[in-house]
């Protein structure tokens, strides 16, 4: 039994991932056919990017009442995409270099975003009030983000989707004489939408209930489960955009995925959920998780300060997540 239901949760996750990049491209190009700025919907379409299937996880979990899940995975993905996706990154590009406009706002707005899910979940649980909090300060980010919106300046920042509203990662477009050139829509679209909204209802749902069963049989908590399998699972995306990024030597796009990715993790995908119900976190989060987001996060500001991440850093970031993995199952 305990096979079967590994089975489910690998189809499953694999499932929820691809009907996320499906659904994403598909309202990507409707929304630029409607006539709308490549700005405008990388704030409303894109800005869910890679950090979907962690929200779609989270909605299901709370609805179906399985809300340390919530929390759980939003901090395992945070960590993953800081040890894993970034250590993997600067071990195939050799060394990231940190920009400028990534430590003069995303570092500060990664730092405030952690400070204030730390200090929400240090009682266990997030309330209505404690979510409205979160949301609020996601939709001042996005303000802000629109208030200093600049045009793009290089070829690089069109070559891969961003995974957030973004002041420099502008989604891709083609432009004629006189403006921008409304894409023109096909039925495939229109086919990936519903296939990809399907896959996600269907793909989240069984997700869930695999990790609930799973977390039965092994007689361990589900939270376990969501701070490491579906995190990683779930983390998937950022690290294939990420490492294509690192590969092509465009640090600012492979950086700039992690920071605006771990944001929305943490104000969105713990901060919507919370407004259904009130989400609990279990013991292994809050004494592993929670110090290992903290100490993951710092390592990584003082990464971005001193301007360039190197390959016995990356090596480093992975040596730390082998190390929590061990740790949240008493391996070490």
């Amino acid at each position: 039994m305990l096979l079967f239901w590994i089975l489910v949760f690998i189809v499953s996750l694999a499932v929820l991932v691809k009907c996320a990049d499906w659904f994403l491209i598909s309202a990507e190009k409707i929304g630029l056919s409607l006539g709308l700025s490549p700005f405008i919907v990388g704030v409303t379409i894109v800005a869910l990017g890679t950090s979907f299937p962690e929200l779609i996880t989270a909605l299901t979990a709370s609805f179906k009442g399985v809300t340390e899940i919530v929390p759980a995975n939003a901090i395992g993905s945070n960590i993953a995409n800081i040890l894993l996706v970034v250590g993997f990154a600067a071990i195939f590009a050799k060394k990231l270099t940190v920009t400028k406009s990534l430590i003069n706002l995303d570092l500060p707005l990664l730092a405030i975003g952690t400070v204030l899910l730390l200090g929400i979940l240090w009682d266990g649980e997030v309330n209505i009030l404690e979510a409205v909090l979160l949301l609020l300060t996601y939709t001042t980010y996005i303000f802000y983000t629109l208030k200093h919106e600049e045009e793009p300046n290089s070829s690089e920042e069109r070559e891969i989707l961003p995974s957030r509203p973004s002041r420099r990662h502008h989604i891709t477009h083609k432009k004629k004489k006189g403006g921008i050139k409304q894409q023109k829509l096909i039925k495939k679209d229109f086919v990936l939408l519903v296939i990809g909204v399907l896959g996600l209802i269907f793909g989240s749902r069984y997700l869930i209930n695999s990790v609930t069963e799973i977390s039965a049989i092994l007689e361990i908590g589900a939270g376990v489960i969501a701070i490491s399998a579906v995190a990683i699972g779930t983390s998937l995306p950022e690290l294939m955009v990420t490492i294509k990024a690192a590969l092509a030597h465009k640090s600012e796009v492979a950086l700039g995925n992690i920071f605006g990715s771990n944001i929305f993790n943490m104000l969105v995908v713990v901060g919507l959920p919370g407004i259904f119900s009130n989400l609990k976190a279990d013991e292994k989060t809050i004494t592993l998780g929670l110090p290992a987001l903290a100490l993951t996060t710092l390592i990584f500001v003082i990464s971005g300060i001193s301007r360039k991440i190197h390959i016995w850093e990356g090596f480093f970031y992975l040596s730390l997540y082998v190390l929590f993995i061990g740790k949240l199952f008493d391996l070490f």
